[in-house]
């Protein structure tokens, strides 16, 4: 089998991709798991170590040729609060407790959890249910960095494997589906046939 033993960064390649591959939040952070694209392209991802892709993001295989790598819709709530510093006080307590977050310009993006939930809806905040891809900050929990191959960089910089990290004092439920169709939000302007993925091994 043909293997992906490279990432490009976001968009900072400009060659049309051979295949596309949508994966949820837990899929983008591997270092080998074998895949299949949505035009049915089958490959082996096998990194150095393991790397928190990001929707935009772009395998490189064996002969050179690239996958694009989109962020699947998932289930998640968007928090919303009163004023900035009230938002920033919600998101103190979300990192206290180590829990990946998206910041948008008007509020925060967690993946559904109902003990969270109810946390923030006690110090007041507003909380929306959504489907979007989950795209969240990096930092500790994505292992320190995002490691990439520019386009015009024929070395492989290695990412730490960020895989041990404490999610506090609530059961975090990280069970995921893959399902058979996915349409994007406003992000995206086109939607995807997701391709059945297996992990070989976790990060």
């Amino acid at each position: 089998m043909i293997r992906a033993t490279q990432v490009r960064a976001q968009y900072r390649w400009t060659v049309a991709p051979a295949d596309t591959v949508v994966l949820d939040f837990d899929d983008r952070h591997r270092r080998r798991m074998a895949m299949t694209g949505t035009h049915g392209l089958e490959f082996l991802l096998d990194l150095e170590n393991a790397v928190a892709l990001r929707g935009g993001d772009a395998l490189v295989l064996d002969d050179g040729r690239l996958i694009e790598v989109v962020a699947a819709p998932e289930p998640l709530i968007e928090i919303r609060g009163a004023d900035p510093h009230h938002l920033v006080r919600v998101a103190w307590h979300l990192g206290n407790r180590h829990l990946p977050t998206q910041i948008m310009a008007k509020g925060l993006r967690i993946r559904r959890d109902h003990v969270i939930e109810a946390m923030v809806k006690g110090l007041g905040a507003r909380v929306i249910e959504i489907e979007a891809p989950f795209d969240p900050e990096g930092g500790a929990y994505a292992g320190g960095g995002h490691a990439h191959v520019a386009e015009s960089d024929p070395h492989h910089h290695a990412a730490h494997d960020g895989s041990s990290h404490d999610h506090g004092d609530h059961h975090h439920d990280d069970r995921h589906h893959h399902g058979d169709h996915h349409h994007h939000d406003e992000h995206c302007d086109h939607d995807h046939h997701h391709g059945h993925s297996h992990a070989d091994d976790h990060k």
